[in-house]
């Protein structure tokens, strides 16, 4: 009997420390929102206390209404120009997971709607390495090129997206697997996976259906 009593006095409630990192990320968007020189900043964002932004380098980002930046998320501006178009754009509803890096020095453009997952990195650059006199550590980074990834997208844990010259786009409700490394545009409704990513299955627009593989052109 008194082990039974025991049970129904237990409560199954959530843990009240939990609610601390609630309040605190609570006074970091607000505090972020308010005082950050965004480019441009959107309503309702939801800022972990943990997440990383440069407060010199806010004037080159550009966030949407609903923009949520999980623990650990790093907006970087990958360049030392303070006046300028931003180089960093996330449209309305956009989520970036734990830990996930996205480092711009031309432009990373992420419209409406994109899920974006743990540990993901986007980058429109990539480190010289090409004078072997020099370590590449002094080498700074290569001219690079440009992303956008399109509204609806999906971009799973552990995905590398990578432009280091040109354009590389990410095209509408698309899904990146885990793991895969993106190195050249997508088209619309496409799942792609590997190293380099392939397209593994699209929608096929004249038939309504899914296919496996690339449709038809």
């Amino acid at each position: 009997m008194h082990r039974h009593s025991d049970k129904r006095s237990r409560c199954y409630c959530e843990d009240p420390l939990q609610f601390v990192p609630r309040v605190l990320t609570k006074i970091n968007s607000l505090w972020v929102g308010l005082t950050y020189p965004f480019a441009s900043t959107g309503r309702k964002l939801d800022l972990h206390y943990m997440s990383q932004l440069t407060r010199t380098r806010a004037s080159r980002i550009s966030l949407g209404n609903y923009v949520s930046l999980r623990r650990g998320a790093w907006l970087n501006v990958a360049t030392e120009e303070t006046e300028g178009e931003p180089v960093i754009v996330i449209e309305d509803n956009c989520a970036i997971g734990t830990d996930t890096i996205i480092s711009a020095k031309n432009k990373i453009h992420v419209e409406r709607d994109v899920l974006i997952a743990q540990s993901v990195l986007i980058v429109d650059h990539n480190h010289a390495y090409e004078d072997i006199t020099i370590p590449i550590v002094e080498q700074g980074i290569t001219e690079g090129g440009r992303i956008r990834i399109r509204q609806g997208s999906w971009i799973a844990r552990g995905a590398t997206i990578i432009c280091p010259k040109g354009e590389l786009t990410i095209g509408r409700n698309c899904v990146v697997a885990a793991n895969s490394v993106v190195t050249r545009s997508i088209p619309d409704y496409s799942l792609v996976a590997g190293l380099p990513a392939r397209i593994i299955r699209q929608y096929d627009p004249e038939t309504k259906a899914w296919r496996i593989g690339r449709t038809r052109v």
